[in-house]
C-alpha cells in the first residue's frame, strides 16, 4: 500500500487517497515490517483502486468503479446499489457543498440592563445570607404559634427551636420570658413572636456592635489574623486590604501562613489587586522569622496597617498554639505594644465550636475583636448570638459571601432583623 497518508473518503471506501484528496503534504513513517496491525503491502485483499470524486458530484448517480483485475477480485461493482447521498457534517474540512441547508441562526440574548437587575443593598444581602437560619426560626415558629393559645408547652417548643438555632441557652429563656408576660392562654401570632426574637436579639447584639478603629496613633498599627483552619483568615485580610487602601491607608501583607504554599500565593494576588507589598517567604518558612522581617519593614517604609497572617490551627493542637505565642512574642521585639488587634475569624458552619475557639484564642493570642465568616453557609447562625452573651467581645465585621463587598461591619440591627425573617 502506498505510504501516502489516506484521506477521510479513502478511508471511508478503503481505496487509495489520490494526490487530489491528500490532507498533509508530510506523510507519517511507515514501518516496512509488516506486523498483526499493519497488513503487507502485496495482500491483495486491500489493494483496491477507487475513483474519489468531488464533493458536488457526491449526489450524482453513482458511476461503476474500476477494479484493478490483477488483483484478482474479478468482477465489476457497477451493479451495487447507490449510496446514501453524504451530509456535510462527515466530510472533510477542506471540502465543501455547492448546495447547502439554510443556517439555522441562534437569536441574540437579550442583555439584562442594570435597571432589571439592582445591586443589592447590605442588608439585602445579609438576609439572603442568613436565609437558612431565619427560615429554620421562622418555619419552627409559625408551626408552634398558628391558632393556638400559648401555654407552657407552647413556650417549651419555642425555647428547643432557639437553643437548636444556637442562640444560646440565655436568649433562649429571655425571648420565651418576655412572650410568657400578660400572653397566658391568649393567641399570639407567628409574626409578633418573630418580632419579640428580633429585639431581644438586637439587645444581646448591641453591645459588642463596634466598628474596627486602627487610628490608634501607632505606625505602623499591626492587626494579627488568627483562627483556625478553613475559617478565611486570608481571604478576610485580603477583603481588609482592600477596605483600607480605599480609605486612603497604606497596607503592608505579611504571609504567615508558611505552611500553605496556596495561602501565600492567595496573599500576593490580593497584594496586585490592592497596591500592598507582600512580605513572603518560601513554604516551610520560620513564621515567627517573617513576623520579625515584616514588622522591621513596616517600620522601615512608614506604612500606616501591617496586616499579618498566621497558619490555621486547632486550638486544641499545644504545639501549634505554643508557635502561635512565638510570632507574639517576636513582634513585641520591635513594639511592646504589639499586636494592637488581634482578629479571630469564626466559621459560623462550626457552631457550638466556635465558642471554644473564642475561649482558647483569647487566652493565647489576646483577641481584641472577631470576625464571623460563612453566615450563608448554615442554619446555625445565632451562635454569634450565643458568643456575644457568653464572651462580650467585639463583632467588627460579618461576611455573608465571597466578593470585597460580602465583608461589612457589624449592625446589631440588622443583624437581628435578617435573622427573624423581617424586612
Amino acid at each position: 500500500m502506498s505510504e501516502k497518508k489516506r484521506g477521510f473518503l479513502g478511508r471511508l471506501f478503503g481505496g487509495k487517497e489520490t494526490p487530489e484528496t491528500q490532507a498533509d503534504p508530510k506523510p507519517e513513517a511507515v514501518s516496512e515490517e509488516p506486523s498483526a496491525e499493519t497488513p503487507p503491502a502485496d495482500d491483495p485483499s486491500i489493494d483496491v483502486e477507487m475513483e474519489v470524486r468531488p464533493a458536488a458530484a457526491l449526489n450524482a448517480p453513482p458511476q461503476p468503479m474500476q477494479l484493478d483485475a490483477a488483483q484478482g477480485l474479478g468482477q465489476s461493482m457497477s451493479s451495487m446499489p447507490s449510496a446514501a447521498p453524504l451530509s456535510e457534517d462527515i466530510l472533510p474540512t477542506d471540502v465543501s457543498l455547492e448546495a447547502q441547508s439554510d443556517p439555522v441562526i441562534e437569536p441574540p440574548v437579550e442583555p439584562v440592563s442594570a435597571a432589571e437587575k439592582p445591586k443589592q443593598s447590605w442588608f439585602q444581602r445579609l438576609k439572603s445570607g442568613l436565609s437558612r437560619s431565619s427560615a429554620s426560626l421562622t418555619e419552627g415558629i409559625t408551626s408552634i404559634f398558628t391558632k393556638r393559645k400559648l401555654d407552657a408547652t407552647m413556650l417549651e417548643e419555642l425555647e428547643d427551636i432557639l437553643i437548636q438555632a444556637d442562640l444560646g441557652v440565655d436568649t433562649a429563656m429571655a425571648i420565651t420570658d418576655r412572650l410568657s408576660d400578660g400572653r397566658y392562654n391568649k393567641e399570639i401570632s407567628p409574626e409578633e413572636v418573630r418580632e419579640i426574637l428580633s429585639e431581644e436579639v438586637e439587645k444581646v447584639l448591641e453591645p459588642v456592635a463596634h466598628p474596627l478603629n486602627l487610628d490608634t496613633g501607632k505606625q505602623p498599627h499591626v492587626v494579627l489574623m488568627v483562627g483556625v483552619n478553613g475559617t478565611g483568615k486570608t481571604t478576610t485580610i485580603g477583603k481588609l486590604s482592600q477596605k483600607l487602601r480605599s480609605e486612603g491607608k497604606s497596607v503592608m501583607l505579611a504571609a504567615g501562613d508558611t505552611f500553605r504554599a496556596a495561602a501565600v500565593e492567595q496573599l500576593k494576588i490580593w497584594g496586585e489587586r490592592t497596591g500592598a507589598e507582600v512580605i513572603a517567604r518560601d513554604t516551610g518558612a520560620d513564621a515567627a522569622g517573617l513576623a520579625f522581617d515584616a514588622m522591621k519593614a513596616a517600620r522601615e517604609q512608614d506604612v500606616d496597617i501591617l496586616l499579618i497572617d498566621t497558619a490555621g490551627r486547632l486550638q486544641n493542637k499545644a504545639e501549634l498554639m505554643d508557635e502561635l505565642e512565638k510570632v507574639i512574642r517576636v513582634i513585641k521585639k520591635h513594639d511592646p505594644d504589639a499586636p494592637h488587634t488581634v482578629l479571630l475569624t469564626l466559621d459560623a458552619t462550626t457552631g457550638q465550636n466556635a465558642l471554644n475557639q473564642v475561649e482558647i484564642f483569647g487566652k493565647v493570642a489576646g483577641v481584641t475583636g472577631l470576625v464571623m465568616t460563612k453566615l450563608d453557609g448554615t442554619a446555625r447562625g445565632g451562635i454569634l448570638v450565643a458568643i456575644a452573651a457568653k464572651h462580650g467581645l467585639p463583632v467588627h465585621f460579618i461576611g455573608v459571601g465571597e466578593g470585597v463587598e460580602d465583608l461589612e461591619p457589624f449592625s446589631a440591627k440588622d443583624f437581628a432583623s435578617a435573622i427573624a425573617g423581617l424586612a
